[in-house]
């Protein structure tokens, strides 16, 4: 009798095999409309989950490799749910104390099995459990979208002024705005998560945008995969002078905000 090695089982429970990681930052307010285009999605996922399984048995076929990689996004999930109950903490403690919420949504993702192996392979690096943990910061992500570039730079002050959350890198494109006219707060973290046999720490990207920036960064995302236009040059000059644009507008939204505070002082 030939015995044929089984696959194995695809992870249930925190969220039906690592939440279908990948396909975007997943908007923590959206709700289910249900109908038909819940169908066409369900097909769509279905079809995707297919493809990126077979991304991890190519990678990992050998070892019992399939199942360390299942555990390690599920400890990547903790985290990002972990920073995700901070944040939401904060939010309510902030919107009872200041009669506003700091943010108006937050959004995680989990970088899919394709989007590692991709970049892993652009830093020249085999795709293994090893090279993933050490090298990619940002596995696991979280966007907070907020009103005031104000509220940025206090939630992200509360979030590392608590004790188990360690500061691994900081980059404020806000304050310095990449060349193409890019602008957010980027912090890489790591949280401690609480397993049956271990206390471990994982690091999370935790990117702060306003409303604003983030509405530019979208659409500047979908537009500069755009090839062969013959006026590239002036449509980058544009879109940087929209982001130029929308800094200022972001200022003058606080600067408004702040007079209303005042005349009701």
């Amino acid at each position: 009798m030939i015995h044929r090695r089984q696959k194995p089982a695809r992870p249930a429970g925190l969220a039906e095999w690592v939440s279908r990681p990948g396909r975007s930052y997943a908007n923590s307010n959206a709700r289910n409309n249900g109908g038909i285009k819940d169908t066409m999605e369900k097909n769509l996922n279905d079809t995707e989950d297919v493809q990126e399984w077979k991304v991890i048995e190519e990678a990992f076929r050998e070892g019992g490799e399939v199942d360390r990689y299942q555990r390690m996004i599920m400890q990547y999930q903790c985290a990002m749910l972990e920073v995700k109950t901070k944040l939401d903490v904060l939010n309510a403690e902030l919107s009872l104390q200041n009669r506003r919420n700091p943010f108006e949504t937050i959004k995680c993702r989990i970088k899919s099995p394709r989007s590692i192996r991709e970049k892993l392979e652009r830093n020249r690096l085999a795709m293994t459990i090893e090279n993933a943990e050490k090298n990619l910061n940002d596995i696991a992500g979280i966007r907070v979208i907020c009103s005031f570039p104000d509220d940025i730079y206090m939630l992200a002050d509360c979030l590392l002024a608590q004790d188990d959350i360690v500061l691994v890198s900081k980059k404020d494109y806000i304050k310095n705005p990449k060349p193409n006219g890019y602008r957010s707060l980027h912090l890489i973290i790591e949280v401690p998560i609480f397993l049956t046999d271990e206390k471990r720490p994982v690091r999370v990207e935790v990117q702060f945008r306003t409303i604003a920036m983030d509405f530019w960064a979208s659409l500047e995302h979908k537009l500069k995969y755009k090839k062969d236009l013959d006026d590239q040059a002036a449509i980058l000059a544009e879109l940087k002078a929209c982001a130029d644009g929308i800094a200022m507008l972001d200022l003058r939204m606080q600067s408004i905000r702040d007079r209303i505070g005042e005349s009701k002082e």
